[in-house]
């Protein structure tokens, strides 16, 4: 007998679910796609368990016929492509003819469906990719599918699988891609029996960004107008110069309304912001690109994820060009408000936050020379009276009193045995060089604050609140889903620490205030965002959801230490003293260290002498 056989049907649809179906948000995604390809102008989806136990997409599209609803579960059936000229110019979502087979081939999957003029409609019962049953249907006109115990019958899979908060936030995540693509769409996500969103059809994009992200957010935003360049068109909304993220959550493009990755589109975003944008850090972006669909390839990727431009150097420029030009118009000037008819009283002002001022650095550019020749001159030795801690950093001229103590408690005296590390210069503007009895030592003056606002914090929260600095008026931030289930857990130590958090609402929180300690720079939604990312690493490693004060005093700790290197001599010798004063000076909280040591001994060998 051979060696070489067909694959079975069944077989076969569950290799191609391999590649189509991930994890729960694939077939999320797949759906939404068909739906959108039939018109619907409302999309409801709803998940429990994380997408593993159910996942019921419902839309008021065109619906299909009985012998069309049969069809679509066989492989390769698609009623978008009639011939190979057909792909070249794709401007549908699915296409492949692989989805519906693929998702019902790997759980238990009911499709019902039904066309507007029809009188009933037709149910489609399948189980691990065989047709169980075919009946008439009743439902609203439109598609309903349910895709139940997905990878039931692929237990290799289905181990693969992470937490359901984990799965479900990339269900999540896609609903809200798809939902900025498409504001003119009605949107719902609800997970398990809880609502999450509700977005109307008929939005434009900055409404649809709005309620999805919130108000403060859609407010720094600059309008794109629509432009076109080379072989593009543009339109959409830019986040001004200042606003950024530590990660691309927020960074959306969309080719031909297609969520899509591709590295010139990643070029063109760093390339326009320029020195706009700090290094490891991603703009906000919600971009609508248009293309003809003959000068690029969707379908180099079985997930439709990526795709290929012909002629990637073009796309590139162009919309390098756009971005930069819209950051350098900026945002449009506000006509004055019409003054008040006589009699009447002027309206009174809604109180808003504004943006606290930026501390100027501590060494400007043009005295960094006279600095380094005051740095040469002969060290003294450093003092064992630590320097006195410094007041709290205002938020704005006019913030209120700190809410907690008004100053806060030196730190202890440095052991008799702590070594005596001589400042003598900097390296560059991470490092100081000090000189010890032993050697040469190189001290990251960020990892020292990280270190010594760590145990400080930490020690302060064990006996009463960290003293923290009022904002001028309290501050909401919309999160996602997925970031509110996060961040409320940890609600309570975060106070602790001085971070004036409370829920305010469904995925929103309110913050009136700020450790002293802790630098806002007027990106308070940044600071919280790169917070509960350093949170959630945390949480990576430990299997409560529930962080303790150690981890959480960390990540604040770490977000605090954006500073710049000392001034002077003496507050280099201050900076020695506060961090020798702490139980493990020589290490951050993770570890990592903050002073490396180049013994003589080390330095001899390095020119020979040993």
């Amino acid at each position: 007998m051979g060696k070489i056989q067909v694959l079975s049907d069944v077989l076969a649809s569950q290799v191609a679910a391999g590649e189509v179906v991930e994890r729960p948000a694939s077939v999320v995604k797949e759906l939404i796609e068909n739906s959108l390809d039939a018109g619907a102008t409302q999309i409801a989806v709803l998940a429990r368990r994380g997408g593993t136990a159910l996942l019921r997409i419902v839309d008021n599209g065109v619906g299909m016929h009985r012998d069309d609803a049969l069809m679509s579960l066989e492989r390769h059936a698609t009623s978008k492509l009639r011939t190979s000229a057909d792909l070249a110019t794709i401007l549908t979502k699915g296409f492949r003819g692989e989805a519906l087979p693929s998702i019902a081939s790997v759980s238990k999957f009911t499709l019902a469906t039904r066309e507007h003029a029809a009188l009933t409609g037709t149910r489609v019962t399948v189980e691990g990719g065989i047709v169980l049953e075919v009946s008439d249907d009743g439902d609203a006109p439109g598609t309903s599918i349910e895709v139940r115990q997905l990878f039931y019958n692929v237990p290799a899979r289905r181990k693969f699988l992470r937490a359901e908060d984990t799965e479900f936030s990339h269900i999540e995540q896609q609903v809200r891609v798809q939902a900025l693509a498409h504001p003119e769409v009605g949107f719902s996500l609800t997970r398990d029996d809880r609502l999450l969103f509700h977005l109307p059809p008929g939005e434009s994009l900055l409404g649809r960004i709005s309620g999805l992200t919130g108000q403060e957010l859609a407010d720094r935003l600059l309008p794109v107008p629509r432009t076109t360049s080379g072989p593009i068109t543009v339109s959409g909304y830019l986040g001004e110069a200042g606003l950024w993220r530590s990660n691309r959550a927020l960074q959306f493009t969309f080719l031909n309304r297609r969520p899509v990755e591709s590295i010139a589109f990643s070029q063109a975003l760093r390339a326009g912001y320029g020195e706009a944008l700090p290094r490891g850090q991603s703009p906000v972006t919600f971009l609508l690109i248009e293309i003809d669909p003959s000068e690029v390839d969707v379908n180099v990727h079985p997930a439709k994820r990526e795709v290929r431009f012909r002629s990637s150097l073009a796309v590139q420029s162009a919309l390098t060009e756009i971005i930069a030009a819209t950051l350098r118009a900026g945002r449009p000037s506000l006509s004055p408000a019409p003054r008040p008819s006589p009699g009447s009283p002027p309206p009174t002002p809604v109180p808003r936050w504004t943006p606290p001022i930026i501390q100027p650095p501590l060494i400007p550019a043009h005295e960094t020379r006279a600095l380094r020749h005051d740095w040469a001159d002969p060290p003294s030795p450093v003092e064992t009276s630590p320097e006195a801690p410094p007041g709290p950093e205002l938020l704005h001229p006019e913030a209120g009193p700190l809410k907690a103590a008004e100053s806060a408690p030196s730190p202890p005296a440095p052991p008799a045995t702590a070594p005596a590390f001589h400042p003598i210069g900097l390296l560059g503007t991470a490092y100081l060089i000090l000189e010890s009895p032993e050697g040469l030592v190189l001290l990251d003056h960020r990892a020292a604050w990280e270190r010594i606002l760590y145990e400080e914090s930490k020690a302060r929260s064990a006996t009463q609140p960290v003293a923290s600095q009022a904002l001028l008026a309290p501050l909401t931030i919309a999160l996602s889903p997925r970031e509110f289930d996060f961040l409320k857990p940890q609600l309570p130590a975060l106070r602790r620490l001085g971070l004036g958090l409370e829920e305010f609402g469904q995925n929103t929180v309110l913050i009136d205030s700020l450790p002293a300690f802790l630098r806002a720079d007027g990106e308070i939604p940044a600071l919280l965002s790169a917070l509960l990312d350093d949170l959630r690493h945390a949480s990576d490693r430990t299997p409560q959801r529930q962080l303790g004060d150690a981890a959480i005093a960390a990540a604040v700790a770490r977000q605090s230490a954006r500073r710049q290197p000392p001034a002077t001599m003496e507050n280099a010798s201050a900076l020695v003293t506060r961090l020798m004063s702490c139980e493990m000076p020589y290490c951050r909280p993770d570890g990592s260290p903050t002073i490396i040591q180049f013994s003589w001994q080390e330095l001899a060998r390095k020119f020979g002498r040993a």
